[in-house]
Parts: C-alpha cells; structure tokens; sequence
C-alpha cells in the first residue's frame, strides 16, 4: 500500500519536491519498499497555474484538514514562518503523522515544544533541510556522531552573507556594493536583513547546538552580530594578518564542559583554515568531536533542488521507519548544559585605533588592556601624519573583559576614534 504525502507549500522548494517525487517514484519505491503518493497540496490559492502535471482536484486551501486527514501518512511542510506552520505541524503531530520540515524560523524558536509533541506521538520530526541546504548534516550530528563528544561546530550557514564577504575579499569592493551584485544574481533577497543581520544564521545556530549538545537552544539565547559593519578596511586588516572575514555560527563546549555558547557574528579567520575556502555562495560545517576528530560537511547550501533534496532524504527515512512501525525520537536527556551569556565566552579581538601620533599613546592603551586582564599579543603601527592607527591582536580572554577594553580605549584623549573591532579564531592543526 502506497504511503501518502501531504504538502505544505508548493512554491520553489514545494514544486521542486513534487518534480523529484515525480520522476524518482520508482527509485524511491524500491528504498522505502512501498511508492509514495501525494495525497495534497495546501495552498494559499489554488487558481494559480503550477506546472506540476498534478491534478487540480488535489491542491486545497484547508491545510488543518489535509493534515489530519486519516488517510495521510507523512506531512512536508515548506511554507516557512512561525504561524500557520506551527500550528499546522502540531496538529498533524496529534493526528498521527510524522512530520518533515524546513522551517529553521519556527523550529530555532519553538523546536521543544514540537520535539516534545513528537515524542508524545510516538512519531517522527525530520528537518535535514533547515541547516545549509543539501548538506547532510543534521542526521550525522543527531546520529552518526551520537556516541560522540561534540566539543565545537563552526558553520558557514549563510550563503548571502558569504559572497558578499567573498566578494569584498576577492575584489576590494564594499559592502554596499557586494550586496548589489549579490541581489542582482538572486544570491540575497530584495529586502536582505535576515541575512546581512544573521537573523537567518541565528536560527540555523541555535538548531545546531542542540543537536550537538543535546541541550534546547532558542534562536534568542544566540548571541547575533551582522556583516553590516564591515569595512574594506577590515579586509584589508584581515589580510595583512593572513585571514579572511567570514560569519561563523560558532557553538561551543566551555573548557569545564558545564555550559555552551552559542553565537553568530563576523570573525577573522587564518586562511589556512578549511572554513576560510569556502567561495561565493557555498555553505560548510566544520565539526570538532572528541573521538571523531575535525569532520567538515560542504555544498550548496540553499536553491530550490538542493533543499527539496534534503527533504527527500527526510521522507524517504520516516517512509522506511513507518513501515518498520518505528520512529527516530529524540533522547529524552536535554537541559544536559547550560546555555552561557555572550560575555563569558573566550575570544580574540582584533582593534584598529585611530590616535595622535605622539609619545607615549602605545603604553597608554597597553594600560587600558592590563587593567581589564587582557594580554596583547601583537601590535601594528601605521603613521599617517600627524596621526596613527595602531592595530592590536588580543591573546584569548572573556568576551566581556575584552568589550569592557575597547569601551575605555574610546575614552582615552589620544584616541580619535576606535576605527574597528572583530574578533578572531584561531585554528589549532
């Protein structure tokens, strides 16, 4: 007997889904061990023309009745935003049907809650496709890493923001004028503040570290800094340190293994890095594990093919466990750590100081520094005249004692301006 599917959406990704299960049926026949059908589409209008060679009859506009239709046995959500797809998803929960989902907004918000529900059911909550696309991630960290220490995930997960910085690395181009040519390739949307303000990167996060440190993480625990700011002349400074800027979601084990940080912001990092390669719109993972070593997981990270991919490799592993009478839950061992402020977290600033070009200036900020615990690990002096800008690497110190430096370094007579700050990772071989 065929498996039915319900669809959320038939937009990009929907349509994308609809064409792979079209022309893959009979390949995905034979893994699950039974064809798969489309039972319905919920949609918002059903007299737009889609190209889907469905017949009409099956689209609607009552998704709450789809979903708990008793006949359906898997529901793919693709509509994105928190309302009505949680409530949607929900629903179908309660009704018995597994869910696939790649709505990375509503599960960085209220994935407890759904992961809860799931349990409760006795079904399956899959979403591959919320984190980086086509990149077969989630499972490995939730499964193949599972007997494993997860110490630290660094991630490119935001493919907007990595060609802009790729670009203003590459060519010496600003960031108004990247993000130009980022929208005018499809790469970043008409109205870009999810990406440029790591909104979209935030929520990928905080999906992350859960999965890594079995611990609830909301996408308002994570620490957010956008690209917004970045110079060229970051860039520049960057490269003149042998790093390229890039925004990492960073999740990581504190060193008494008590608690985790989650955080979202740009970084320079040294170009031998296997992070620091990654071009143009591409998304990749760098995992550090205890036992497994470094693992890094690369592709593309967004587009309509890629994630109806992802959500595939999703049906077609609750396809199997439906048939198996099973479901993959979760453990039920979160809240194992705790979730630590931004200030806590151990880090590298990188400051470039605009300052009078006069005696004295350097012993002055290396003053501000020693007084907040922070040690220096290098300074670069370029004369400009009458004035100077002094460029100070940090060795590792708590976030907030390094904050607290730069906010007095303003104070200072002799310094104009503070020119930048970005913090910087260092990469252990």
């Amino acid at each position: 007997m065929a498996l039915k599917v319900a669809l959320l959406g038939c937009g990009v990704v929907g349509s994308e889904v609809v064409r792979l299960m079209n022309e893959q049926s009979t390949e995905l026949a034979a893994r699950i061990g039974t064809p798969l059908e489309i039972g319905g589409i919920a949609v918002r209008r059903t007299g737009r023309v889609r190209d889907t060679g469905l017949d009409p009859e099956l689209f609607t506009t009552d998704a709450m009745s789809l979903v708990t239709r008793p006949d359906i046995d898997l529901v793919v959500e693709v509509i994105g935003g928190i309302e009505p797809a949680r409530s949607l998803i929900l629903a179908a929960v309660k009704a018995g049907k597994s869910v696939v989902t790649a709505n990375k907004a509503l599960l960085a918000e209220d994935g407890e809650v759904i992961h809860d529900a799931a349990r409760d059911a006795g079904v399956d909550i899959y979403y591959e496709a919320s984190v980086a696309g086509a990149i077969p991630l989630l499972r490995p960290l939730r499964d193949s890493l599972a007997g494993d220490r997860i110490n630290r995930v660094l991630g490119i997960v935001n493919g907007t923001t990595n060609y802009i910085l790729d670009r203003m690395d590459a060519l010496g181009a600003g960031f108004a004028e990247s993000l130009e040519e980022a929208q005018a390739l499809g790469y970043a949307e008409s109205d870009p503040t999810a990406d440029v303000e790591g909104f979209d990167a935030a929520a990928k996060a905080a999906i992350l570290a859960r999965l890594a440190f079995h611990t609830p993480v909301t996408a308002a625990d994570v620490h957010r800094e956008g690209i917004t700011e970045v110079t060229a002349g970051d860039i520049v400074s960057a490269q003149a340190m042998g790093c390229v800027v890039k925004l990492l979601a960073i999740c990581q084990r504190s060193e008494d293994g008590a608690s985790v940080g989650v955080r979202v912001h740009p970084v320079m990092l040294p170009r031998e890095h296997p992070l620091a390669n990654v071009k143009e719109a591409y998304n990749a993972v760098f995992v550090e594990a205890e036992s497994a070593g470094r693992l890094m997981f690369y592709g593309a990270g967004a587009g309509g093919s890629p994630t109806a991919s992802a959500v595939l490799g999703d049906v077609v592993a609750i396809a199997r466990n439906r048939r198996a009478g099973t479901f993959a839950a979760d453990g039920d061992d979160d809240s194992v750590l705790a979730v630590h402020p931004m200030g806590e977290t151990v880090t590298r600033y990188h400051v470039a100081l605009d300052v009078a070009d006069r005696p004295g200036v350097l012993a002055a900020v290396a003053e501000v520094y020693a007084a907040n615990g922070v040690s220096i690990k290098n300074v670069r002096q370029e004369g400009h005249g009458e004035d100077a800008q002094l460029v100070l690497v940090s060795h590792q110190a708590p976030d907030a004692a390094l904050a607290r430096t730069v906010e007095q370094l303003r104070t200072l007579d002799m310094v104009r301006a503070v020119a930048s700050v970005m913090r910087v990772e260092a990469f252990q071989h």
